[in-house]
């Protein structure tokens, strides 16, 4: 008997929620992903904030074949000079030497430790950040999203999502975007603030300009490090290579993964020599990690960093972002937010938008939720898309809500 692919899924493959999208996907080329039997999807999401200049980008499939040809692993992290390591890492230091007015303590951000993920980069900034400055306290924000490893999870800013893992790390609590008196909960005890510029699985929330300002004053004033958690907003998805450029503060720490590796698993920590410098002793090899650094996930992100760059890409989303917006109004939105090509349409509830999510999909276009704000469709094209992509998927999810509201 002939076992297709769709059972092997459900029988074999280990289930996150009793409704997956279950699309079969055959091949994937640009914006669009195809499926065996002729379907064709623009992704609207970039594989979730992954596949920022495109899927298997000639550029990027020719890093990755170039790589191939010479090594793949060879060694864990650390021991060996690899060229794809050495070179990402100058690249990546480049990108994060900028000037700004409310700047950090330990200086200009030089550092790079290759991780697997975004987790996993979160996962060592933890660490570090304990390591540098001997406290425990850990303070992330309601509705953020850092991670689902257990480390990662004690800063989830949402109970359901860590009541049934307890326990966790202790020393761990929230504070509010943009709330002011809660910045005094930052004290002389707190090891580090981890921070979205943009809160990405809070559905795509902004800060204050202000605000931004006296969280890093706080963070200088009270000994505490800044984390900045650029996994999702990093790359240029905002309209700056890096989110925090456009807030005019300076991290202590940047986390990076998704749009870094061009579709291959990589991701980063990002710090000062003076700050990374701690791992080396007591106890020696304080960091460490197998596949972090691929040779060939390296590769791809290093050509994905000059795409981007070369192409001017972050710039294109700030305007792309904006025709994106201006081709969506129809009465069922009730607000659009967002910065550059990462957006959020909020709607009444979830049922209405899993109803248009499921509409935009048979008339493939591919869009989703947030974690922390089911009732918004998430919006992330991957940043190469053209202007007459984006408002031919503003046609599909305009068409989609007329289709929902004739129902209603």
């Amino acid at each position: 008997m002939h076992i297709t692919s769709r059972q092997h899924f459900f029988d074999y493959l280990a289930q996150t929620s009793d409704f997956p999208l279950a699309i079969e996907i055959e091949k994937a080329e640009g914006v669009y992903l195809y499926g065996p039997d002729g379907q064709t999807y623009m992704d609207f999401i970039s594989g979730i904030g992954v596949s920022n200049v495109g899927h298997r980008h000639p550029r990027v499939l020719k890093a990755i074949y170039e790589q191939l040809d010479k090594y793949m692993h060879l060694m864990v992290f650390g021991e060996y000079i690899q060229s794809p390591q050495t070179a990402l890492a100058a690249a990546l230091a480049e990108t994060l030497q900028v000037e700004t007015p409310h700047p950090s303590p330990f200086g200009l951000i030089n550092n790079i430790f290759f991780t697997n993920s975004g987790t996993e980069a979160t996962e060592g900034a933890m660490k570090l950040a304990k390591r540098y400055t001997g406290r425990t306290e850990i303070i992330s924000f309601f509705n953020a999203y850092h991670g689902a490893s257990q480390g990662a999870l004690s800063m989830a800013g949402a109970e359901y999502f860590k009541t049934n893992f307890r326990p966790l790390l202790p020393d761990t609590r929230c504070i509010e975007r943009n709330n002011i008196a809660d910045l005094q909960k930052i004290t002389t005890k707190t090891a580090a603030v981890f921070f979205e510029i943009i809160g990405g699985e809070a559905g795509i929330r902004l800060s204050d300009p202000e605000y931004l300002k006296l969280l890093r004053e706080r963070c200088t004033e009270t000994g505490t490090i800044l984390v900045v958690d650029e996994i999702q907003t990093g790359f240029g998805r905002t309209g700056t290579f890096w989110a925090f450029e456009g807030a005019e503060i300076y991290p202590d720490i940047v986390l990076a993964a998704k749009g870094m590796g061009g579709g291959m698993p990589v991701g980063a920590f990002m710090a000062s020599q003076k700050l990374m410098s701690v791992f080396k002793n007591n106890p020696i090899l304080g960091h460490i990690t197998t596949f972090g650094g691929n040779p060939v996930s390296c590769a791809s992100a290093l050509a994905t960093l000059q795409i981007i760059k070369e192409g001017n890409l972050s710039a294109q989303a700030t305007h792309k972002g904006e025709i994106l917006r201006q081709n969506l109004n129809h009465p069922l939105i009730k607000e659009i937010r967002g910065k550059g090509l990462m957006i959020a349409v909020e709607l009444e509830n979830f049922d209405l938008l899993k109803k248009v999510i499921d509409r935009c999909i048979q008339k493939g276009l591919i869009t989703d939720w947030f974690l922390f704000c089911d009732n918004s469709m998430r919006l992330a094209p991957p940043l190469i898309i053209t202007e007459e992509r984006i408002l031919q998927g503003c046609q599909i999810i305009t068409d989609a809500l007329n289709e929902v509201s004739l129902n209603q």
